[in-house]
């Protein structure tokens, strides 16, 4: 068996934590820029405030019904993610971690456990110990367990843990679980499948195994079987190193100036290579953009990339800053307001697998000795810390967070004070 534990609207939970006059009232997360909704409260969702919502189209209902609005503080979640797994860890030895909000765990061996006790002990001990409310699916694919959490939470009968482990049981589930809803269906998918007269999961499962592989290929096969109660997606508890690494933020207000765009594109470019050091890679190749706002019809539009092929294989932030600095200044056309950069790390290879060159100037043991103390520093301190000067301080490009709560687990200044 396998359960999916969900933190409850987690970045509102997160919130409510530390500042207990936040219970019961409607609260919502919003994005980079302070730009839409991404989590809500349950009162946020009774007052129609939906997940994608820009705040400038809600920002009337928010003043009507005085809701509680916080920019994002991924620090604060992902610290407090962290410590949710670490909990979860205590009932599963197999736990993997999914998404900030979310963790598989693998249940197999645990014939001889009541498995809903288990699961409610689980939810307990997570809430006394952090704060946050979960809930609990559990089935026997990792798909139905999606479904199984989906129940576990919206019904309240279930008291936070819903278990699908009999056939009587999948049927209802898949009967009453719209296919827009199925984990694995994406919206194409599902705009076909609906036009077939598929509405239901269960639907889902009645179509011809041959069709779905067919129309849908392996991977919705894949959901398909799981559907129907045949484990096919395996648990990985060793995330895999990524392939290509993409850092890109839209900036906090528009920039027309090459100096203030390649001083944030330098920043993103240094966190994309401390990322690429953490999994003991190097890059070979690297993709720079840089694009206007497309939704300011009334201003002049430009949107444009880059691809440089690196001579040797690299993941010293010096190194890749320049590479970004050359790609900038190609792509780069004055006159326009722009919005948004980014980079990303490309043809991703082992750091021990690095092919030289005869014509390399580089002095790469330096640039090695210097990233281990760059990291070092900042593993320990926080981040920017120790920082290359070109990164300069943010503040004329540096997302809009007008509404940041304190980072209260990891910033000493910020951890709340007793009375």
């Amino acid at each position: 068996m396998y359960a999916l534990c969900d933190g409850n609207n987690f970045f509102v939970s997160c919130e409510r934590v530390f500042d207990s006059s936040l219970e019961g009232k409607p609260v919502i997360v919003l994005s980079n820029n302070d730009g839409c909704a991404i989590a809500r409260s349950n009162e946020a969702k009774a007052l129609g405030i939906k997940m994608g919502a820009n705040y400038f189209e809600i920002e009337a209902l928010v003043k009507k019904h005085n809701v509680q609005v916080f920019s994002t503080n991924f620090v604060l979640y992902a610290d407090m993610s962290m410590r949710m797994k670490g909990l979860l860890s205590r009932f599963c030895p197999e736990v993997e971690d999914y998404s900030i909000d979310e963790a598989f765990l693998d249940f197999t061996g645990f014939d001889k456990v009541n498995l809903r006790n288990h699961c409610l002990e689980m939810a307990r001990t997570v809430k006394q110990g952090i704060g946050i409310p979960v809930s609990v699916g559990v089935a026997s694919t990792k798909t139905l367990a999606k479904i199984a959490n989906k129940f576990a939470k919206k019904y309240a009968g279930y008291r936070s843990v819903c278990i699908i482990d009999t056939e009587e049981k999948r049927i209802k589930a898949l009967q009453k679980t719209e296919i827009g809803d199925v984990w694995g269906i994406g919206r194409r998918h599902t705009k076909r499948l609906l036009e077939m007269g598929v509405q239901t999961a269960y639907d889902f499962t009645l179509l011809h195994q041959s069709w779905v592989r067919k129309h849908m290929t392996v991977v919705g096969e894949r959901t398909w079987r799981e559907l129907h109660g045949e484990p096919c997606i395996k648990m990985e508890t060793i995330q895999p190193d990524k392939q290509s690494i993409m850092v890109s933020r839209s900036f906090g207000m528009m920039i027309e100036e090459f100096a203030t765009i390649q001083e944030a594109a330098s920043n993103y470019a240094c966190m994309a290579a401390a990322k690429l050091r953490k999994q003991k890679s190097c890059a070979k190749s690297l993709l720079v953009f840089l694009d206007t706002n497309p939704f300011r019809e009334d201003l002049p539009q430009y949107s444009q990339h880059i691809i440089l092929n690196l001579p040797v294989a690299t993941n010293s932030s010096m190194e890749i800053v320049d590479y970004v600095k050359e790609g900038l200044s190609k792509i780069f056309r004055p006159g326009y307001k722009y919005k948004k950069a980014g980079v990303m790390l490309m043809d991703i290879c082992s750091q021990g697998a690095v092919q030289g060159s005869i014509w390399d100037t580089v002095d790469r043991e330096k640039h090695k000795r210097l990233m281990e103390v760059l990291d070092r520093t900042n593993d320990k301190y926080g981040r920017n810390t120790l920082k290359l000067a070109v990164l300069g301080d943010g503040e004329q490009w540096k997302i809009k967070q007008e509404r940041l709560s304190p980072c209260y687990t990891t910033r000493m200044v910020d951890f709340p004070k007793t009375k």
